[in-house]
């Protein structure tokens, strides 16, 4: 306790404090600077080798630009995220060593912690394996519309360890990769809207699948819609005769996640074509009875005149 109200005492704590500020100090200074400009350099050359790839990709007539382009932007995300965490490790044992703390223990408890902690950790190991497979087999990409254990989105950020997908409400779902039982992608290299369209009994089956045929070959040559499908229609026929509609199913092959808007302005022409030339589109009647020896009501509407 004495010790600390002696001027010798303080003068060494001063003396200890300069020379740690003059000879250490600085290369902590150049250290953290190093630090700042790898991780600056690390994500300027993903973005540059992203690029490159994806030039590569739109130059190549055998490759799909959106799909390349998707699994391109995947493997840079998660390999700018590797190169983070290498480049952390990396300066934290630097500075370690520099302040003076011997880093062999510490690597050495490092193993034997991580061991008994791979025993608990099982879940982690399991999401890592899980998410690098996803990865290696492609099964979906950054972008991709998907299906995942029942909850459909967008996929916005894939990960080793988590999936983040983003609903149609604007929800996010993140998912372990360990947990995921199902995937379905339904953007994967091609898409297809199926349409069942209802026509009535009466109507001429054969009359109503040219039309279909028609509308989905005019649409092949519009400018707008047509680069967006990939094959002519395909109208199967009558698939159903259902209890106030005979249902005919067709199928249109359109680039990943243009389905949607494909599908949407089909069937606003088949409504359009349709009332043009007078082939009914039905819907559901009702009758209203008054008991069982009685006939079904009639409803005459009269105007009302003026007195």
């Amino acid at each position: 306790m004495i010790e600390f109200l002696t001027a010798e005492y303080w003068l060494n704590l001063f003396e200890k404090l300069v020379n740690w500020i003059v000879n250490v100090f600085p290369g902590l200074i150049l250290l953290l600077v190093v630090l700042f400009i790898s991780l600056k350099l690390l994500r300027f050359f993903i973005k540059r080798l992203s690029k490159i790839l994806i030039r590569r990709a739109h130059n190549d007539e055998n490759v799909d630009e959106v799909e390349a382009e998707k699994r391109i932007r995947t493997l840079m995300g998660i390999v700018l995220g590797i190169g983070r965490v290498a480049i952390w490790t990396s300066a934290v044992f630097i500075i370690l060593k520099e302040i003076g703390i011997d880093v062999k223990p510490i690597l050495a408890g490092a193993g034997i912690v991580g061991l008994a902690v791979g025993f608990g950790a099982q879940e982690l190991v399991r999401d890592f394996i899980t998410g690098f497979f996803i990865l290696l087999e492609n099964q979906i990409r950054t972008g991709d519309v998907a299906v995942i254990n029942g909850t459909g989105g967008l996929v916005e950020r894939i990960e080793l360890r988590t999936i983040k997908l983003r609903d149609f409400s604007g929800v996010v779902h993140i998912f372990q990769n360990g947990k995921i039982n199902s995937i379905s992608n339904m953007t994967k290299e091609w898409s297809a809207m199926v349409f069942d369209i209802g026509i009535a009994y009466k109507e001429d089956p054969d009359k109503a699948i040219i039309t279909m045929q028609e509308i989905g070959d005019d649409m092949q040559k519009d400018p707008v819609f047509g680069p967006k499908i990939l094959e002519p229609i395909e109208v199967v026929g009558v698939d159903k005769l259902g209890d106030s509609a005979v249902v005919i199913r067709a199928r249109i092959k359109t680039k990943p996640s243009e389905q949607w808007n494909v599908g949407r302005e089909y069937r606003k022409r088949v409504k359009n074509v349709f009332d043009q030339k007078g082939i009914e589109i039905p819907f559901p009647h009702q009758t209203i009875y008054w008991g069982e020896k009685i006939g079904p009501l009639n409803i005459h509407v009269e105007k009302e005149t003026e007195a």
